[in-house]
């Protein structure tokens, strides 16, 4: 049916020739679409048919637009969390400023570095205190006629009786007396070569030639003094002259010098609570204060010096007490030389304080030398080298002990060259 008014032809080809005027057309109102009310005061959502399934009205959009403009900026919320029906989707929505995800890696090489620099400073701060407690007190460039260096760097490591710091109570717990002065009560020569290193014992009671020396504190010319046992050169003119001695007797350069008395040794053990110790066979000495059961214990620190010092409860005395003496150095540079110790202040201040008050070195020597001879040591106790007495040929006046010269002459040779050393001790 045609809503048009009927126009008498017109509009439909009539024939006049006047043009039609013009003519206003019926207005159509268009459909009023229902106000919808506000969500929290409908039952249901916006498009929600009755005819419907829940599920089918969740999905359902009655095509009724809001008027909004694509591309604007979203208004309420639709059910996807953007804008409302018709809106910009959230994906497409522009994103307002937030805070930038952190990165990790760039967190990661900072504290990594932090962490290197902090290590780095405590260790340069370690080594510099450490550097000014060592006691370089024993000049080497005092001795004279001095055989030619080797290849092996070589430390001449001494026990002495010293009492140096002890009180009354101190001496009478660690059964060292109360003799004045200071003697050496252990001797040896530690070789850190390439081909492995070598620990060699040289009896006090050795029968050698003191040779001629000039007085480390006098400056006077003394002449060579022969058959005399070794450690009679300590007591005559101190370290200087027995590193003097050794040489001579040897032919081996002597690079570094190292010595410790009873209270050090004693303090350095129970700083690093105790050294484990193996002890095939026990024994006692009531001069020591030794009293020790046979296996694997703890040594405290009075313990760990009456091992080193017992001699007269063995049927080889002194060269037996050698032996313990090599065995307990390896054992406790073996428990000093650890990363437990090293790294950990609360263990690494207490032993390098207790040690390095007493310890006495020659002034050529660093920190650096001394750790490289207890590492030399602990690699002794690991398999890599030796341990051994000097080579002996019998007895000399005055109970003293005679060292095999040829075999001395070759270990001696072995050393300089840094070649496996084959010589053995009979002893």
């Amino acid at each position: 049916m045609n809503d048009w008014p009927d126009d008498g032809g017109y509009g439909r080809g009539n024939a006049n020739s006047q043009p039609e005027g013009p003519r206003r057309m019926s207005h159509v109102q268009r459909p009023q679409v229902p106000q919808q009310p506000p969500r929290s005061q409908q039952g249901h959502g916006q498009g929600y048919n009755p005819n419907f399934t829940q599920a089918q009205n969740q999905g359902y959009d009655s095509g009724y637009s809001s008027g909004q403009v694509y591309g604007g900026a979203p208004q309420g919320g639709g059910p996807q969390g953007g804008g409302g029906r018709g809106g910009v989707p959230p994906q497409y929505a522009p994103q307002g400023p937030g805070r930038p995800a952190p990165d990790w890696r760039k967190r990661i090489k900072i504290g990594s570095v932090v962490l290197v620099v902090g290590v780095l400073a405590w260790g340069i701060g370690t080594y510099a205190w450490a550097s000014s407690q060592m006691r370089n007190e024993v000049d080497l460039s005092k001795v004279i006629e001095r055989p030619e260096e080797g290849d092996c760097t070589t430390y001449l490591i001494v026990g002495s009786d010293s009492r140096e710091g002890m009180t009354a109570e101190d001496k009478k717990k660690l059964h060292t007396g109360s003799a004045e002065g200071k003697r050496t009560d252990s001797m040896m020569i530690l070789a850190a070569c390439s081909s492995g290193n070598t620990m060699v014992s040289l009896p006090r009671d050795s029968w050698v030639t003191i040779p001629n020396f000039v007085g480390s504190e006098s400056g006077k010319a003394y002449p060579a003094r022969g058959g005399s046992k070794l450690n009679a050169a300590y007591a005559m003119d101190g370290p200087e002259l027995l590193v003097r001695t050794v040489e001579y007797n040897t032919g081996l350069h002597i690079d570094h010098y190292a010595e410790i008395g009873f209270a050090g040794f004693a303090n350095i053990v129970d700083a690093l609570g105790g050294v484990e110790l193996n002890i095939d066979k026990g024994f006692k000495d009531k001069k020591s204060g030794a009293d020790f059961q046979a296996g694997t214990q703890t040594l405290n620190g009075e313990q760990a010096l009456a091992f080193v010092r017992t001699r007269y409860a063995f049927a080889q005395s002194d060269l037996q007490r050698t032996k313990n003496q090599q065995k307990f150095l390896s054992a406790l540079a073996n428990q000093a030389a650890t990363p437990g110790t090293i790294l950990n202040p609360f263990a690494l201040y207490p032993t390098l304080g207790a040690g390095l008050d007493t310890l006495i070195v020659d002034k050529d020597m660093s920190l650096y030398d001394l750790g490289k001879m207890f590492f030399a040591m602990k690699g002794i106790s690991g398999g890599d080298g030796k341990s051994m007495n000097m080579p002996l040929a019998g007895s000399a006046p005055q109970n003293s002990l005679k060292w095999d010269m040829p075999k001395v002459k070759q270990l001696v040779e072995q050393i300089k060259n840094d070649e496996k050393v084959t010589v053995e001790s009979d002893r």
